[in-house]
């Protein structure tokens, strides 16, 4: 009897152990930003919620992969899930730059309508990519920092623009400077090094990479504000019991509200932070505003003529119409 037993206790833990299910989810940003410790929690509350049958290993500061192979990690099936900047893959589908448009959804009412017209769309293009779109949150609105005073935009031109995405690409040609690809991990040492001059990017970003230490103007410009997502491979959603799956599903919907809540918080702190370490802020730029309004126009337009009909229809919903 007593070796039954046994048996039958090393078998319900042989059990337990194949019932677990591992994910690794690699993260091309740092355990300082917001966007990493949200992705944390997710994935603690995604194992509290399955009992423990699902445990997610968040992989931070592209340990794992690049920020820009991440996508094609989780597609690739050589990682369950994974978290990229939705604009940095514009060039393989339009949808994934609509929230890269200057100056079409500049606060986090608009973007948060912006998300919600083309969640639809989204969803579809990653799905035939063999993804699961799991949830988006965006960084705080893009400004522009600079390593010297910008009165107007002519004062870009001829200087090193860091480019991230190709709607950063674009902005760099179209005021005269030169785009220079860098992922945000390596903005720190291109700007030690005069690799760069200036760029587009976060409140966040500024703080969490110390960006104060290298470049001392800040120009709220606003321009737009990029969204991270959160995705599964389909195939790996698909191999989880009903049960796991829907609370996997329920701790993203929650991540998701948390995420979106938490960057608008975040941003006016991390404002204040930049000001207090020397970095000179105009909360408002309106001078560039109207500069780059132009520029975002023809931009938006640009999007509608590649993207077709489906484009059309998300920018139509966006507005309302």
């Amino acid at each position: 009897m007593q070796r039954w037993i046994i048996g039958a206790a090393a078998l319900a833990a042989a059990w337990a152990a194949h019932a677990q299910v591992k994910w690794d989810l690699p993260s091309g940003y740092g355990t300082n930003t917001f966007q990493v410790q949200n992705l944390q929690q997710f994935a603690d509350d995604v194992a509290r919620a399955s009992g423990g049958k699902l445990r997610i290993v968040v992989h931070p500061n592209a340990s794992l992969f690049k920020a820009n192979e991440i996508k094609r990690a989780v597609q690739s099936s050589q990682v369950a899930a994974g978290e990229f900047i939705l604009s940095g893959f514009a060039n393989e589908a339009p949808v994934f730059g609509v929230d890269s448009i200057p100056f079409l959804a500049t606060s986090y009412a608009e973007s948060r309508r912006l998300d919600e017209a083309s969640r639809p769309l989204l969803a579809r293009t990653l799905a035939a990519q063999g993804i699961k779109l799991l949830y988006t949150v965006p960084w705080p609105p893009q400004s522009l920092y600079s390593a010297k005073p910008v009165s107007a935009l002519k004062d870009l031109k001829g200087t090193r623009m860091r480019a991230y995405n190709p709607a950063t690409s674009q902005i760099a040609s179209a005021v005269g400077a030169q785009p220079v690809t860098i992922q945000l991990a390596e903005l720190p040492a291109a700007l030690a090094t005069g690799g760069v001059d200036n760029f587009l990017t976060s409140s966040a970003s500024g703080v969490d990479s110390k960006l104060h230490e290298s470049v001392k103007y800040f120009y709220g410009v606003a321009a737009w504000l990029p969204r991270n997502a959160v995705v599964v491979n389909q195939k790996a959603f698909d191999a989880l019991d009903k049960p796991t799956r829907d609370a996997l599903l329920q701790q993203a919907a929650a991540a998701e509200q948390r995420g979106w809540r938490v960057s608008e918080q975040k941003d006016g702190e991390y404002l204040r932070e930049l000001a207090s370490k020397g970095m000179k802020i105009d909360p408002t730029a309106d001078h560039l505003k109207k500069e780059l309004k132009t520029i975002g126009e023809q931009m938006t337009a640009d999007w509608v003529r590649q993207a077709g009909p489906e484009g059309k229809a998300v920018i139509d919903a966006y507005h309302g119409k």
